[in-house]
């Protein structure tokens, strides 16, 4: 019946705003003394807006990632001759490339991916300054550092495919370049260049985690939301003291897929699922040009794949054959 559903929010309780836990010495003061209520934005989550915490590592982080974004989007502008209407109508498909491989491992001239070395280098440093106040933010509040953890296995994907793996193939131009269409374009000639990427276990596995991290999220905070009207959302409570709620997502999860998952282990399998993506993915990528220099090959010979069948007939090549002369 409708009645039972509430994938939006119905009822929104009003009262004070959360000004958040006292923060010790040394912290900076949070941004926004009088959080903003959004009825609309409570409909689908939380209708409270701020206040805002950034601190010095947090403002550090900002100020890098615009430098990265204003280097990015100025090149781009500048690749459509500071056209604001045709950078808008091709900004899918501007980019910023890496140097040329003839470069190897030496910095560049600016205007041949001088400005790209710039760019990652300020992007790489907002990353990691955000990972460092992630950290620090989850120790001051006395939580695990869960989240830092799995912005780390993020952060590692982007370091492979930016910078470990261009050093260990001794060239920039290996790397991925910044743009839409670019990057995904990078991708289907980075797969066809190695034999298919498909080919690759590790890609494999990558793309396993993914999807299965989308439904156990998907089927975790659904089955939460079926179980609300019981109290399901209060998962610490229900995780010390198992109830109706509990009760019944567990059966749900026995019935339907086979296994019970707790109000506490399916965020941990979400957690694992999740983290192993980036990770497992950042493997195959670092192996490929390094260790292996065909998948196809590579499943060929371990039994992965059969070999494609002779259909066509020989190919001759031509500087073989001995031409007559008249």
């Amino acid at each position: 019946m409708a009645y039972y559903q509430n994938i939006f929010t119905q009822i929104q309780a009003t009262g004070p705003a959360s000004h958040g836990v006292p923060l010790g010495k040394g912290n900076s003061p949070r941004t926004g003394k009088e959080p903003l209520i959004v009825h609309l934005l409570g409909r689908i989550g939380n209708a409270q807006i701020g206040p805002i915490y950034l601190g010095g590592l947090g403002l550090a982080s900002l100020i890098c990632g615009l430098f990265a974004f204003w280097i990015i989007g100025f090149n781009m502008l500048a690749s459509v001759n500071w056209d604001p209407i045709q950078f808008v109508r091709q900004l899918f498909w501007l980019a910023l490339e890496p140097p040329p491989p003839s470069y190897g491992l030496s910095l560049p001239p600016l205007n041949d991916g001088g400005w790209w070395m710039m760019a990652g280098f300020f992007l790489t440093v907002s990353l990691l300054l955000w990972w460092a106040r992630m950290y620090t933010r989850a120790r001051a509040l006395g939580m695990g550092t869960h989240v830092a953890w799995a912005f780390a296995a993020a952060i590692w994907l982007y370091l492979v495919l930016g910078f470990i793996r261009p050093l260990l193939m001794g060239s920039w131009g290996e790397a991925v370049p910044f743009g839409i269409f670019p990057h995904l374009d990078w991708t289907a000639a980075f797969s066809l260049r190695y034999g298919n990427l498909f080919y690759n276990p590790f890609h494999a596995l990558s793309i396993a985690f993914l999807y299965g991290s989308a439904l156990l999220f998907a089927m975790h905070g659904a089955t939460i939301l079926a179980v609300t009207r019981f109290g399901g959302e209060r998962e610490i409570e229900q995780i010390v003291d198992r109830g109706t709620a509990s009760e019944r997502a567990a059966l749900f999860w026995r019935w339907t897929m086979g296994f019970n998952a707790t109000m506490e282990s399916i965020h941990r399998w979400a957690w694992w699922f999740a983290v192993l993506c980036p990770l497992v993915g950042g493997i195959g990528i670092l192996l490929t040009g390094t260790v292996v220099d065909n998948w196809y090959l590579w499943a060929v010979k371990h039994g992965v794949a059969p070999m494609y069948p002779a259909v066509f007939p020989a190919v001759v090549d031509p500087a073989t054959l001995i031409q007559g002369v008249k």
